[in-house]
């Protein structure tokens, strides 16, 4: 959620500046805007797209060798250009209208104390030109400003309660640039010959530039100069380069081109054949190994524990949930499912021997993260993540990981990292089950096999297409539907229903299928289109009793079935049939006409597919 981009060189930065926030627009698109040194601090703004911002900057000759960016959510204050960053400060005598005072700031995350430290500054003369409570952070570092930046933000820093991660320069110290973090992401990019550093909330947002590279860790505070950098800790202590060291990312930009597609979403729903591939790369045969983290051995704290807890939030929680049927079926372990921004509000009963499993694809989900911490202070010390970014918080903060390979995802609808989270989560499940002798080599070979297969399954999947544009034609004029789905393919109409109203704006619910009869059936008329999830399993004749509920009361139906569950279309009833039926491993396949029927809906809807109103990708704020 928002991106951040800030640079310090010899060289104009503001190219450099526009091309980072472009590739971190997916993170929050509500506004941007670009601030540099320029005989003073200068700035172009926009509630408009990064696209309309190169417009200003080009008219004005916008140019700095010293600058920071911003692309916002909001949060405190509506998308509009006086709550747009970067934000200076208007201190005491300063002409907020016409001369800006000397501190620029761009920030990430949410400071819970705004409110009191915004009266204490108005107190004190300082102007507030927006609702936000990044605005508060510019005119306190300036109030504490006494020469030396680096010292200002040490002492505003002391004062913040929240989450920050902030890029912030003073016009009285024009080649030097301060960031810092505290539960949100920031990096520090080293340019080639050390002339030009730079800060960024994603390594992505640097490629081409730079491939090097320093992880800021938590209470991190980072001086950039030109020809030199240095890093502090929460405690404020000097960092040797072993403690931060230097890493080479190499980011791809490619990620970023759309190709034939024309979205973002598409090309990711088409890209899962390939993510799964990359996935299970080199996996022949299951073992806890697969697991293991720095020093950490899998097969020993898989021997060690009795229960696992996943904590996720939206699409992950989704696969979390569905992982619950693998692991408690193959591997039979008893496993609860948690929402993370409310675990770790709630009072629960702490076990030792239990698995704590976190799910994000960014790994640095701030809800996730705070649920992990809340575990481990109750003294669950055995974690594990199943996560697609291998440098994130979240695999540095668990003793275990699974690193899928989905790679870059931007569309703000999750859809191939979704999958890819449910292979590692089977993967998981399989070595499970080996540790507790629960796995013999037949039943290895047999899963083996089928993971193996799973991308040219999807590939036959995703030349469904055709019929599920023909099913969006009619969805686009609906404004509410329900999703069912039984046992293992629950989660997977949960997921469905999420994904059509995130990007289409249809109000949608899903059920058990055998919950309809208890309050969702009153919903139903010929209105209320009905999907229902229906693979040839032992559930399959309960589903179609369900089914019989909806047509007896006018519901019209969309079915996803298998080929052999003779379900046929009719008057009413609307049928695609899978290639396959896939087993265990069935969710991950049909969750893909579900993702296309969101996509191909929301496109006869003439919605922003790849940036939907109010949302953002990566959700670093609680």
């Amino acid at each position: 959620m928002c991106g951040i981009v800030g640079a310090v060189s010899t060289q104009n930065v503001v190219p450099v500046l526009v091309q980072g926030l472009s590739r971190l627009e997916y993170r929050g698109y509500d506004s941007c805007g670009v601030a540099v040194y320029a005989n003073g601090l200068q700035r172009a703004r926009s509630t408009s797209r990064v696209a309309e911002l190169m417009g200003q900057i080009h008219t004005t000759h916008l140019a700095g060798t010293t600058g920071i960016a911003h692309t916002r959510w909001a949060t405190h204050g509506a998308p509009a250009v006086h709550n747009a960053h970067p934000h200076f400060s208007h201190g005491p005598g300063t002409d907020a209208d016409q001369r800006p005072g000397r501190i620029a700031l761009v920030h990430n995350g949410i400071i819970e104390n705004h409110d009191e430290l915004r009266a204490t500054l108005q107190a004190k003369g300082y102007v507030f030109q927006s609702q936000t409570d990044t605005e508060v952070i510019s005119h306190l570092i300036d109030n504490l400003y006494d020469g030396d930046l680096f010292d200002a933000v040490k002492a505003a820093l002391g004062s913040l309660r929240g989450a920050y991660a902030i890029a912030v320069f003073c016009k009285d110290e024009p080649h030097r640039l301060i960031g810092a973090r505290a539960g949100s992401p920031l990096i520090l990019g080293v340019g080639a010959g050390g002339q030009s550093h730079y800060l960024a909330s994603d390594a992505m947002a640097l490629a081409g530039v730079t491939d090097q590279i320093v992880y800021l860790e938590e209470g991190d505070v980072a001086d950039l100069q030109l020809g030199k950098y240095w890093l502090q800790d929460k405690a404020f202590k000097d960092l040797t380069a072993t403690q931060r060291p230097v890493k080479t990312v190499h980011a791809h930009t490619g990620a970023a081109e759309l190709g034939p597609y024309r979205h973002y979403m598409q090309k990711e729903i088409f890209e899962q054949p390939r993510a799964i591939a990359d996935t299970l790369e080199g996996i022949a045969s299951i073992m806890p190994e697969l697991f293991d983290g720095a020093g950490v051995s899998a097969a020993r704290v898989f021997k060690g524990i009795d229960s696992v807890l996943i904590l996720a939030c939206g699409t992950s929680y989704y696969s979390g949930c569905t992982a619950k049927y693998w692991l408690e079926s193959i591997a039979r372990v008893p496993t609860q499912v948690e929402v993370a921004s409310e675990y770790r509000y709630r009072d629960s009963v702490p076990n030792p021997r239990t698995l704590v499993v976190t799910i994000s694809q960014s790994g640095e989900t701030a809800d996730s993260l705070a649920a992990l911490r809340h575990a481990q202070g109750l003294g669950m010390a055995h974690t594990l993540t199943i996560c697609n970014v291998a440098t994130s918080a979240m695999v540095r903060e668990c003793a275990l990981a699974y690193i899928t390979r989905a790679g870059v995802e931007i569309g703000v609808a999750s859809t191939k990292a979704f999958t890819a989270q449910l292979a590692g989560l089977f993967l998981l499940t399989l070595a499970l089950a080996q540790s507790r002798g629960l796995l013999s080599e037949a039943q290895e070979a047999r899963h083996i096999k089928a993971l193996r297969h799973l991308p040219a399954a999807l590939q036959a999947v995703l030349a469904l297409e055709p019929q599920v544009i023909a099913w969006s034609q009619d969805f686009a004029t609906k404004e509410n539907a329900l999703f069912l789905g039984r046992g293992l393919h629950y989660p997977i109409a949960l997921e469905g229903a999420l994904k059509l109203k995130e990007i289409s704006y249809i109000h949608a619910e899903a059920y058990p299928a055998g919950e309809l009869k208890h309050g969702p059936l009153a919903l139903v008329t010929s209105a209320m289109p009905v999907v229902t999830v229906a693979p040839n399993d032992a559930l399959l004749e309960k589903l179609k009793s369900n089914m019989h509920e909806v047509r007896a009361r006018g519901g019209v139906l969309y079915v996803l079935a298998d080929a052999d569950s003779h379900i046929e279309s009719g008057d009413g009833l609307h049928v695609i049939r899978m290639p396959e039926h896939y087993g265990e491993l069935s969710p991950l396949l049909h969750v893909v006409p579900l993702q296309l029927l969101a996509y191909h809906t929301a496109c006869a809807r003439g919605t922003d597919v790849d940036k939907p109103r109010n949302l953002a990708k990566s959700v670093t704020v609680e």
